[in-house]
């Protein structure tokens, strides 16, 4: 049976996801086989596992920080917001339909707590640790009585737990306070510290305040995590927005604006760009800040129609294609993808009640939406022609699929799939433009693969008149070095033999392994 943690939160957003990554790597480094759990996910970034199945971004991440392949046991409930108050909801991988909010929180998720069991109990049997993310905040009153995400799934673990807050934003010892008010004496119990997160500033400026933490609560105080402004890795949520500010493009630099959509998903495909040298990556949701850029990306979208709506109420279709007609390179990822195209149709109504709608015209393809559900891990081959494919033809690249409905393609493909889910398969993904400066695909991650990435940056380059040649990023040895530090940055402010005490462990947690 696993020792299990869990990390639950004073409420969204304090940053359970990243400690819990960091917590992945430090038991991974230290030799435990550690898996991570995360019972019931709400994010529109999601991702696919080996065998198909899509999961949370965030525990994909902390699959990878532990060293393991990610599983759709680690996230068996993940709910894709579709419009107000309704979810899609995938099951154990698999979408099992829409439920609305109010019908999810009053007896839908309790058909899904045996799944969560069972869940559980698989990565049980096969790990020495399970590192357990809460969701939200487990003194949600409302919504307690038929949860399945924090203190009953810490009750069916047997897991302690480290509360989480946010110092931030001000109001982390009152949120403490207040949400250990609210637990039952059982659940209050079982928090066995506290943990802060977020903090810049003079740590003896806060001193008294711990103190008086400890002295009110009766509970630990494990540590103070300092504010990680730049950790590399995978956001999961789009409150990830709110740090990224648009900036002016340098005279040596490329600029692509990648558009926001209001129901964009997976905008993880884009930070390998974000880290490469000489790229200024922006995301924009203004016509007027659109700009010139050398580069423009439609991304992934969870309600494409209505996205699609947007965009021409916003008055972006008419710039974006200003631009195009200029020559300016556009491309599309899955729900971009099927934008730029003639004609998307609903006849099951899987988005809307709008069975057919046009496009922006763009890439001859025509769309149709299927209740059917698509998430797969892709491997494949360059096929494209074109200013930015033609000398790269046959070139490996790997990514994955999550996507309703099909794409109806006359004329060249971008990529040949040769692998999907494991198996060999010879598909054609995507559609290009007469003049190769428009294309789209429907592979997630295809801008990880270093030298395709590194491949389209050279050509864009040389467009502006810059040199082509760049020292471009190794984006898997990138991440690799991301959860090292990261968790070298937590572990030396976590009283790490606190917590291999609390956890019952039979080895103590060496922090001097952690040292840079």
């Amino acid at each position: 049976m696993a020792k299990a943690i869990m990390l639950q939160g004073t409420s969204s957003n304090v940053g359970k996801s990243i400690l819990a990554a960091a917590l992945c790597r430090i038991f991974f480094r230290e030799g435990y086989r550690v898996a991570p759990f995360k019972s019931q996910n709400m994010a529109l970034n999601s991702g696919a596992t080996p065998d198909g199945g899509e999961i949370g971004r965030a525990q994909l991440v902390q699959a990878y920080a532990a060293g393991i392949k990610p599983r759709v046991e680690m996230n068996p409930v993940l709910l894709k917001p579709t419009g107000h108050a309704s979810s899609q909801v995938v099951v154990l991988g698999r979408p099992v339909g829409n439920v609305g909010a109010r019908k999810y929180h009053g007896d839908f998720n309790q058909q899904l707590w045996k799944k969560v069991e069972e869940a559980y109990a698989a990565l049980d049997r096969e790990f020495e640790i399970i590192v357990i993310e809460g969701a939200g905040s487990p003194a949600e009153v409302n919504l307690k009585k038929n949860e399945i995400a924090n203190m009953r799934v810490a009750q069916l673990a047997n897991a302690p737990v480290l509360l989480v807050a946010d110092i931030d934003r001000g109001g982390a010892l009152a949120s403490v306070v207040g949400t250990l008010e609210l637990l039952e004496s059982e659940e209050r119990d079982r928090v066995a510290g506290i943990i802060i997160n977020k903090f810049r500033g003079d740590l003896d400026l806060l001193k008294p305040a711990l103190e008086f933490l400890e002295n009110k609560t009766g509970k630990p105080v494990l540590g103070v995590i300092p504010y990680i402004s730049d950790h590399g890795l995978p956001e999961e949520d789009s409150v990830y927005f709110e740090g990224v500010k648009n900036r002016d493009t340098e005279n040596d630099e490329v600029e692509i604006a990648v558009i926001k959509l209001p129901c964009i998903s997976n905008f993880t495909d884009f930070d390998a760009l974000k880290h490469e040298v000489g790229v200024n990556l922006r995301f924009v949701d203004d016509k007027e800040d659109l700009g010139n850029p050398d580069l423009i990306i439609i991304p992934g979208s969870k309600s494409t129609i209505s996205d699609l709506l947007w965009l021409r109420k916003q008055g972006l279709e008419e710039a974006i294609k200003s631009l195009v007609k200029e020559g300016t390179p556009l491309v599309g990822i899955c729900g971009g993808y099927q934008i730029l195209g003639q004609k998307i149709s609903d006849p099951e109504h899987v988005e809307t009640d709008q069975e057919v709608i046009d496009g922006f015209g763009l890439l001859p393809i025509r769309t149709i939406f299927k209740n059917t559900k698509k998430t797969n891990q892709v491997e494949g081959e360059v096929t494209g022609t074109g200013p930015f494919l033609e000398t790269i033809q046959g070139l490996k690249v790997k990514g994955y699929e999550i996507h309703m409905g099909d794409s109806y393609v006359r004329g060249k493909s971008v990529f040949k799939i040769t692998r999907r889910g494991g198996e060999s398969v010879n598909i054609n993904d995507g559609a290009l433009s007469s003049d190769g400066l428009i294309w789209g695909t429907y592979i997630h991650g295809i801008l990880d693969n270093d030298l395709f990435r590194q491949h389209v940056l050279s050509i864009l380059r040389k467009r502006r008149g810059l040199d082509a040649n760049i020292n471009g990023l190794n984006f898997e040895a990138y991440q690799e070095q991301c959860f090292n530090s990261l968790a070298e940055q937590v572990a030396r402010h976590l009283d790490l033999s606190r917590l291999a005490e609390i956890m019952g462990l039979e080895r103590p947690l060496e922090g001097d392994k952690f040292e840079a």
